[in-house]
């Protein structure tokens, strides 16, 4: 890729600022090899403007330039998955599609709780900047000052470096908390001392229940330890062509109990591709005993 795109014939920002046809489908097909992440034509001026971040902090006027850094020997090493990072699409909410935590309060922990006991393992992937981890973390913290005994334990795990850190330093923008209901924030969220900087962080009761990994879903072995009681996979498979769906989901069932509860975003939907799941609900599954 990187030696044929040598010839394409980029100029610097300022005379040419878009990709060729040619090196964008070149590009397009080692994201899509790599990450499982589609990108039709129409996504090349998408693509353009999150690379120019990149090359203009590294110094390269052109994509031809930026792309054959990224592949030489330093720049995998240096950027490769600061690429990947600008790629990925990272939108998230803190109580992002809300129907799903009401079915956990009302059906879903109690039903988990009755067949596997009150221990119960969680996986968000992908997880992007943790907003969906905490989000849970509330919940089931909620949940287990009403039901003694109850405990938790959350992954979360993403492509992208930059989300996972963000995860980890828990510290989100004070506008982004808009979505989680005050009496929740009062209990999780710690204000900086600085009234100016406007963040907020979550409190060390939520984080002592997570951990984080970076993960590529089209790796073929997930190292993620014991099986999971419930598998969050809301708003990834979207970016995927129905094969790598159909791949990633078979995956991720592999690392589910039976009996254990799998969810899609609402926009998603598992009924095109084969799979061991059968549903409950829209986006709702389970996998049968």
């Amino acid at each position: 890729m990187v030696t044929e795109s040598r010839t394409t014939g980029e100029q610097g920002f300022g005379a040419s600022p878009e990709m060729s046809p040619r090196l964008f489908a070149e590009l397009a097909d080692y994201i899509h090899k790599t990450a499982g992440i589609r990108m039709p034509p129409e996504k090349r001026v998408m693509l353009q403007s999150r690379l120019q971040k990149r090359m203009r902090k590294l110094g390269h006027q052109s994509y031809a330039s930026y792309l054959r850094y990224v592949f030489s020997a330093e720049g995998t090493r240096l950027e490769l998955q600061s690429m990947i990072d600008v790629v990925t699409t990272n939108k998230t909410d803190f109580f992002r599609e809300p129907y799903h935590f009401d079915y956990l309060i009302e059906q879903g922990l109690p039903a988990l709780v009755s067949r596997f006991g009150p221990k119960l393992r969680f996986w968000s992937a992908p997880c992007s900047k943790g907003h969906e981890v905490y989000t849970l973390a509330m919940v089931l913290a909620e949940y287990a000052q009403r039901h003694r005994g109850f405990d938790f334990e959350i992954l979360g795990s993403d492509l992208s470096g930059y989300a996972i850190d963000v995860a980890r330093r828990a510290v989100y923008p004070h506008r982004e908390i808009e979505p989680v209901p005050m009496p929740l924030r009062k209990k999780y969220l710690m204000r900086s001392k600085d009234a100016g900087e406007q963040l907020v962080r979550i409190v060390p009761e939520l984080r002592h229940h997570t951990r984080y990994m970076h993960m590529n879903f089209m790796d073929e072995q997930y190292h993620v330890g014991e099986k999971f009681h419930l598998i969050f996979c809301r708003n990834m498979l979207i970016y995927f062509d129905q094969e790598t769906q159909q791949q990633v989901v078979n995956r991720l069932a592999r690392h589910l109990h039976p009996g254990g509860l799998f969810l899609t975003g609402h926009a998603e939907s598992l009924g095109r591709i084969d799979t061991p799941f059968v549903s409950l609900e829209p986006t709702i599954y389970q996998l049968p005993e």
